[in-house]
């Protein structure tokens, strides 16, 4: 019998089991439908924040109103901009006197506010007119020459081509050119026809001075509303330091295999000096064979060392080391003129310049900057854009730094102002290794042109670019 309750084929257990395993199941569901009641559970995003984890139709018509709210606001915030962008202040205030002039005309009743109120209104529906419509129009901005002197001339060029069906109504077109404005009446053009307008560049200062981008104006007499178009991109015109053309700087301060050799003496070069008998370490291939049977010692060649050279040029820009900005633009010229010359000599050539300390640094940043010299042309766009800071290096410092950073130097040029020292220029002059010819530029334009030796140091006096020519010169004979 209690083989038949429990059943020797075990479907009473069975039937046991599956009610236990159905009772877990729930439990198990429960408790997840408990941990994970809806979907949103865990999810973080703005539609938890606003009604939680609720999925019901009040949740959604909540969602659904943000929804919209968000639409309407992106659209009268794009609306806002735009209208921010044609109407000009003049135009904000008769906005706001239009409505304020009805109302208190009306509730006062006066009759003259209430004229002034709809004139303004008239007015403003007249000034949006203005605005309809655009002109098929098509505008190209060029510039003959990108890169041009301190003081020549330079101009831009604007072409405006007609490419619609209909006649153009006269518009007004502005070109920022650096920190002025120039303007252009646009007459009106039929179909296919062009008008070109040819606009001055200052050229004045040396500098990058941006032209463009070439907008169209549209807007009404009064001035309530302004319709701008940008129709080019911005260009850049380079305007060089003056330099002046100088000798070749092959012989007199740079020594190397196409200019004079050194005094330095070598046993193994290509300048041969002289014949000296020989001594226990001297190659034999330098033996000279012939003066050796006729003297009965053995003689080997002597040779002068040359080298290959390597021009540095060093550029102050401390406010202290000069005077006034006509000292500092003559000595960017002076750089520039020394720079293009080494360079049209194939002369390996260094350029540097002082570097600035950060405003609010606690030491002073001992560092230099190198101006590109690869090209002449390079170079100059290089110097267009320097400029003298109190917190750059003084000529001494950009020596120390220089001396360190550049290798094999054979002329190192100090260009300063007149506020440098003697003391100062012959401890910048310290700094370079021995060999090394150090000449000082100092650009002082109150003073006549002159040369002095200070310990080994030659300090050319400059007041005009010119004088550069005369004083190199006489300086190379020195």
């Amino acid at each position: 019998m209690a083989d038949r309750r429990t059943g020797l084929d075990g479907t009473q257990p069975s039937r046991i089991s599956r009610s236990a395993q159905r009772s877990v199941s729930s439990a198990t569901s429960a408790r997840a439908d408990f941990q994970f009641p809806t979907g949103t559970a865990g999810l973080t995003n703005t539609r938890t924040r606003i009604v939680g984890e609720r999925t019901g139709f009040l949740a959604d018509t909540i969602i659904s109103a943000v929804q919209l709210g968000r639409s309407i606001g992106g659209f009268l915030r794009r609306v806002f901009v735009r209208l921010a962008a044609v109407i000009t202040p003049l135009g904000w205030t008769m906005l706001a006197l239009v409505p304020l002039s009805l109302l208190f005309g009306y509730l006062i009743g006066w009759i003259e506010l209430i004229v002034v109120g709809f004139a303004g209104g008239a007015l403003m529906i007249i000034a949006v007119v203005y605005l309809v419509g655009r002109s098929s129009i098509q505008i190209d901005l060029s510039m003959p020459h990108r890169r041009v002197v301190a003081g020549e001339s330079a101009v831009g060029e604007v072409m405006i081509a007609n490419t619609g069906r209909r006649r153009t109504l006269g518009v007004t077109i502005e070109i920022p050119v650096g920190k002025a404005l120039a303007e252009v009446a646009l007459p009106s053009l039929r179909k296919g026809r062009s008008f070109t307008h040819n606009f001055s560049i200052p050229t004045a200062r040396r500098g990058v001075v941006p032209v463009g981008p070439v907008r169209t104006v549209r807007a009404d007499p009064v001035g309530l509303v302004r319709r701008e178009l940008v129709w080019t991109e911005v260009s850049e015109l380079f305007v060089h330091p003056r330099t002046v053309a100088i000798p070749s700087m092959s012989t007199g301060f740079i020594r190397d295999l196409e200019g004079n050799p050194t005094r330095d003496l070598s046993n193994n070069d290509v300048s041969f000096h002289a014949l000296r008998e020989y001594m226990p370490g001297d190659e034999r291939r330098n033996i000279h064979w012939k003066s050796t049977a006729r003297t009965g010692t053995y003689m080997v060649r002597q040779f002068e060392e040359t080298r290959r050279s390597h021009l540095m040029i060093a550029l102050s820009l401390a406010s202290a080391d000069y005077a006034n900005d006509d000292e500092f633009e003559l000595a960017v010229s002076v750089t520039g003129s020394l720079g293009i010359r080494a360079i049209r000599d194939t002369r390996t050539v260094t350029v540097v310049a002082s570097e600035d300390t950060p405003e609010f640094a606690k030491h002073k940043v001992f560092a230099v900057r190198m101006l590109s010299t690869l090209t002449g042309t390079r170079l100059l766009d290089d110097l267009a854009v320097v400029e003298h800071t109190e917190s750059a290096l003084t000529i001494t410092d950009v020596a120390r730094v220089a001396a360190d950073r550049a290798s094999g130097v054979s002329v190192a040029f100090l260009v300063c102002g007149s506020s440098v020292t003697r003391q100062q220029l012959r401890a910048a002059s310290t700094k370079f290794p021995l060999g090394v010819e150090v000449v000082a530029v100092v650009c002082d334009p109150e003073s006549a042109p002159g040369l002095r030796r200070i310990a080994g140091l030659s300090v050319l006096t400059i007041g005009y670019l010119d004088d550069l020519k005369q004083s190199l010169a006489r300086a190379s004979a020195a």
